[in-house]
């Protein structure tokens, strides 16, 4: 794919938090998404709906994450979750 056709895409850092007893720390999401609502998506579609009370919180998560650009062509994933 040449530049001109490249979808920007970025590395977010989404903080995740649920209330104890769901979780003691709260965790931390790395996704690749190319807007919010793709993030948003991803997250909700690989926690499987386990944290789905915490969802009305999610939005606001990604919307204040910190977004990196990504220079390469990446496919849009789940990088890595640590949640407690």
């Amino acid at each position: 794919m040449s530049n001109s056709q490249h979808t920007m895409k970025y590395l977010y850092l989404v903080d995740h938090f649920c209330n104890f007893p769901r979780s003691e720390y709260g965790g931390l999401w790395a996704v690749i998404a190319k807007n919010n609502d793709e993030c948003f998506d991803l997250i909700k579609e690989y926690d499987n709906e386990f944290n789905e009370d915490y969802y009305v919180n999610l939005r606001e998560k990604v919307v204040n994450a910190q977004k990196f650009d990504l220079v390469q062509d990446e496919k849009s994933r789940v990088v890595e979750a640590f949640t407690t």
